[in-house]
Parts: structure tokens; sequence; C-alpha cells
């Protein structure tokens, strides 16, 4: 699972399709000045699943008949060389390609999808190449197929080994399944990521510590471990479901990194706990604000130049996406992020880390001067949310437990 990127607004006009503008109009001058380019990822969305889980607010569509492999394909290839002059000659670092249930794409479909890219990017030698998949669309042998295909690394969306609340997450999966799936994962790959979630419907810290030492024992190198929130647009939105109080889902937290501790696993994130070695790098490259042109219905990019940082949003729904990657029109908004909106948009990334950020970084990749940060700072220490030198700055463990109030320093007064 990736972290949800925030959506900004798009000027009036551009909801219907801003296009791929040409290069020269991200090129011209503008109000930032950035030294050098960040790190570049990539991010392939497929969109369909076997049924909308009630809490997920993802861009998923229940998948109706055989899905439109070919025709996908085609339209995420339109999409990328459409895209392609503004990160001509860049190195992608990362790959992750989410959902959506990607692992719904048979591996032959995955083994072309990566042969496409590979003949349009240049990639790095050791690329990190993530493929998301659920333990219902488990079969025997599949995941090494995908290996094969170029994956290097799954992330298997277990969220319980609980029947009960698997049922009351509407998983289309069982415990056995679960089981069965990690087990394969493990065979198939050097590393992997289970997702887990807590604070469950009817969830105990007793039933929290039993999940959580099922998944241990399985010996995941890397685990992602999400609180359930009760998004807008959900079906737990409109019916929503009885969760445990606020004071049981902190001490499942803490007892969460407790037993991941004594299994030597960092938390590196607020939500990432990894061995040694095996810190997810595309996520990594989120967190450090570095940059990502995301293809595929719904899927986000942020890209810098020289003068600006822009966001893109493609076309949301599967059919219509491809009907307009088809075409060379699949962005459906093009926004430039605002200097006022530049120093929230990085620490809403850059403080999710354990190891917070250099301060340097902040220049580097939004271009703008230290002072425009330096009031949250101040009073980020004042509180006792962060602690820094004259090199970098750290959320502490009370910034961390408190995140969001760290975060919200930074939000320009005009924006909030």
């Amino acid at each position: 699972m990736t972290f949800p990127i925030p959506v900004v607004s798009a000027p009036p006009g551009e909801e219907t399709g801003a296009g791929l503008k040409d290069i020269q109009h991200y090129m011209r001058d503008g109000t930032l000045q950035l030294s050098a380019l960040p790190p570049l990822s990539l991010y392939v969305h497929l969109p369909w699943c076997l049924k909308k889980c009630p809490y997920c607010d993802f861009n998923s569509h229940e998948a109706q008949g055989e899905l439109p492999e070919q025709r996908y394909l085609d339209a995420l290839m339109a999409d990328l060389e459409a895209s392609l002059p503004l990160i001509w000659g860049r190195t992608v670092h990362s790959i992750f390609i989410g959902g959506g249930t990607p692992s719904l794409f048979s591996p032959q479909a995955i083994d072309r999808l990566l042969g496409d890219i590979r003949a349009r990017l240049r990639l790095e030698p050791d690329c990190e190449i993530t493929l998301e998949a659920n333990p219902g669309t488990f079969e025997k042998h599949r995941f090494k197929a995908f290996r094969s295909a170029g994956v290097t690394r799954l992330s298997v969306g277990v969220q319980s080994f609980d029947d009960r609340h698997l049922k009351a997450l509407g998983r289309v999966h069982d415990r056995a399944q679960a089981l069965a799936a990690v087990e394969e994962a493990a065979q198939a790959f050097d590393t992997f990521n289970l997702d887990i979630m807590y604070a469950l419907p009817g969830q105990t810290l007793e039933n929290l510590e039993q999940d959580m030492r099922q998944a241990l024992a399985l010996q995941p190198p890397h685990i992602s471990i999400y609180h359930l929130t009760v998004e807008p647009n959900t079906y737990f939105a409109k019916y929503p479901p009885a969760l445990p109080e606020e004071d049981v889902a902190y001490a499942m937290l803490d007892r969460i990194t407790e037993l991941t501790g004594v299994a030597g696993m960092d938390r590196y994130e607020i939500s990432a706990y990894a061995k040694s070695g095996h810190r997810c790098l595309h996520n990594l490259n989120y967190w450090k604000f570095g940059d990502y042109l995301g293809i595929g219905a719904g899927a986000h990019s942020k890209l810098s130049f020289a003068h600006r940082v822009v966001r893109q949003v493609r076309f949301r729904e599967p059919r219509l996406y491809m009907d307009k990657a088809l075409a060379g029109t699949p962005v459906a908004q093009d926004h430039e992020v605002s200097r006022a909106e530049l120093p929230f948009e990085f620490m809403l990334n850059a403080l999710r880390l354990r190891e917070g950020f250099k301060l340097q970084d902040f220049s580097d990749r939004t271009g703008l001067p230290l002072t425009a940060i330096q009031a949250g700072l101040d009073e980020a220490e004042r509180r006792g949310l962060i602690e820094r030198d004259f090199a970098r700055v750290r959320p502490t463990e009370r910034g961390f437990d408190f995140l969001n109030d760290l975060q919200m320093l930074f939000l320009d007064p005009d924006q909030s």
C-alpha cells in the first residue's frame, strides 16, 4: 500500500482534461530556483479488484468479466510516451505497481508491462520493482511467475489473520489463504511486505497481539501497519462500524512497536517497520519529496523542473482513461504547486520519517530558503515536537505521537 498523496485543486477548466503541455511550458522562468532535480520514481496504477472493500477510498473498481489487459497496457504505454519529454534523460530509481489489485493481471501482462517500460525508460541496474498482491488472487506459483517477469518486491495485502476481522473488512480471502500467500511470497522473493491494519471493528488488544505474533512468525522483512480510519465516500462512511476507543488504539500501536522491535524490525517511518536492508525505496522517495511520474487511471504525479514543482492527476474512470490516454490526453488536472503550499507539502512527507530530514534537502527539493519554515520549526521545538541541530530536523517521540499537529504548523494560513 502506498501513502495517499494530497490532492490539490486544479485551476478552473482543467478538471475536464488539462492534457500534457509542451515541455517549454514547464521550462519557462518561474518563482523557484531548484539547484538539482530529485530522484525519480514511476508509479503504475492498475485499478481493478475483485470486490471494493468498505473502507477503501483508493481509485479501485470491481472487475466485471474479463480484464481488458492488452488495451489497458496499450493505454499505459501511450500515457508514458506522451510524458517522456517531461522526464527526458532522467533515471528511474524505483517502480511501484499499485491498485486496485495488480495481481489480478496475468504474469504475462506484467512481463509485457515491465518490458515496455524498460524499452522507454532508463532504469537503475538495481531498480526496486514492487507489485501489490492480495491473497484472494493467489494461485500456486503465480508469485514466482511475477518474479520471473521482473518484479523484485511483493507487497501482500493481508490486513489481518483473523477470519472475523477479515469478514468485517470485506476482504475476499480468509486466514488460510493469507498464510498460503505469505509463505509463497517468502519462497519467491528475497524481500516482501505485509500490509496489516489495526483498530478494526470489534478488535481487542489481545486480538491485535495475536495478529502481530502470527505476522512476525512468518518473518517478513517489512511490515506496513495502518490504523483503520473511516474515509469519506466509502461504505464505512455511510454505515460506520464500531471501532476501538482512541486510548485502546494507542495501546495497540505501542504493542505493535514493542513486538516489531523485539523481532529486529526498525520503525523507520510512521507506518513502516523493516529489517536492515529492506526499507521500501519507492516510499522513501515519496517521504523525501522526490519526484514520481504516475501513469494509469487516477494516478498522481509530482514532477520538478528548474523553476517549478508540478502535480498532475490522470482521469480516474478506467474506460475513460483508456480512451483519453490512447488519444494522447491522459491528464485530467495539471497544477503548479505555489510557494505558499510547498512548505506544508514537504513537511507532510518528510516528518513521517523517524530520521527526519536534512535542512539542505528542504531547500534543494522546494527551491525555497529555510526562512520559509523557520517560524514553524521554532514553534514545533517549543512544543517539544521536534529536535534539531544545524543540519537536520527530527520528530521527537511526542512529535511522532502527534504527527498531524506537527505537520499542521507548516500549513499556510491562507490554505487552511
